[in-house]
């Protein structure tokens, strides 16, 4: 299925490298865009974390603090094989108040804290900045260098990584089971990792016959667009100089579907792909998800790279929401395939 192993936009990979998931080889920082208030009923806390995911952090904290889980804010979600640098909020009133620098264990570390107004939303981010080693680069070194300069100048195909369906595509087969007539997951986050996976699904097949139409990264009549960086969506009806213009300095990029009910505008190719897949394509909508649209591209912000000997450090910025995975499958065999870290802000 083009969801778990689709096709590469800028040409077949460059080569094939070792991802793994050690401090020195992957790390992703979240960046919130906005500073702390400096004062208010709230702190948020920068928390550094290694095997362990996010859930199990906010849980964490909560006992330490000895509050309730829902009292520990954070804005987006990582995976427990990332070394990822995250944020977090607590009430002021908890057990630690403002000395949760005192907080550290073999899983995790505080390493600010500043008071704040508010509790920490999810989807509070600007985006993520990641670091990544790839150990031991066997390929085509010119052609990896051409491929990370058009990936810097062109951006990616925002595909969802290998994550978002669980290990071996567990999560999107719970809801193909599901849909079948099975029984619902029985915890509510469990529901919600089927339903985010048959979603990620089916953008990533609309993606996928895009990118093999050489019209990811372009403009059709028809093209439901939104502005880089924003969630304002808007229909093209007519794909006129100033609007072809503005998606190639990607100002602007077609989206596709995340389907759900009121989802009843489609772009091109759409409709034959939801009409491929029935079963993920009706119960989405049975089980009450609303539509959405996401870019079909991503901008690679900030990428930076240097060798030394066969090892490739890689540092970029995406914005949130984006998939590091969806980087390295543009560079390296398998990189969809394997279990490199990842990140779902």
């Amino acid at each position: 299925m083009d969801a778990l192993m689709p096709p590469c936009a800028h040409g077949g990979p460059a080569g094939r490298a070792q991802v793994r998931a050690v401090p020195e080889d992957f790390l992703v920082r979240e960046l919130l865009g906005f500073d702390a208030d400096g004062d208010g009923d709230h702190v948020l806390l920068r928390v550094r974390k290694r095997s362990a995911n996010t859930m199990w952090i906010a849980k964490r904290l909560a006992q330490i603090g000895k509050l309730h889980p829902r009292d520990i804010g954070f804005a987006g979600l990582k995976d427990r094989h990332a070394v990822a640098e995250q944020w977090f909020s607590a009430p002021l009133r908890s057990a630690m108040g403002e000395r949760w620098v005192e907080a550290a264990e073999p899983d995790f570390e505080v390493l600010a804290c500043e008071r704040h107004r508010r509790k920490l939303k999810r989807g509070a981010l600007r985006g993520n900045e990641f670091e990544i080693l790839l150990r031991e680069f066997e390929g085509d070194r010119a052609v990896l260098e051409q491929r990370l300069a058009d990936l810097a100048s062109a951006g990616a195909p925002n595909y969802f990584g290998p994550q978002r369906f669980g290990r071996s595509g567990a999560n999107l087969e719970a809801a193909l089971a599901w849909f079948s007539g099975g029984s619902a997951p029985g915890e509510r986050a469990q529901r919600s990792f089927a339903l985010s996976a048959a979603r990620s699904a089916l953008f990533n097949c609309v993606l996928a016959r895009r990118v093999r139409a050489g019209a990811w990264n372009v403009l059709l009549e028809g093209d439901i667009a939104n502005l880089d960086g924003g969630g304002s969506i808007f229909a093209v009806d007519l794909v006129d100089e100033a609007l072809r213009r503005r998606c190639e300095t990607m100002d602007l990029h077609p989206t596709g579907p995340m389907w759900g009910r009121g989802g009843e505008r489609l772009g091109p190719f759409e409709q034959e792909v939801l009409d491929a897949h029935p079963l993920l394509r009706d119960g989405l909508v049975s089980a009450g998800v609303e539509a959405e649209r996401r870019a079909l591209r991503m901008v690679v912000r900030d990428l930076q790279w240097s060798f030394a000997g066969a090892d490739l450090r890689l540092r970029f910025r995406l914005s949130r929401g984006s998939f590091a995975t969806a980087v390295l499958h543009e560079l390296i065999e398998n990189a969809f395939a394997g279990e490199a870290p990842e990140s779902d802000a």
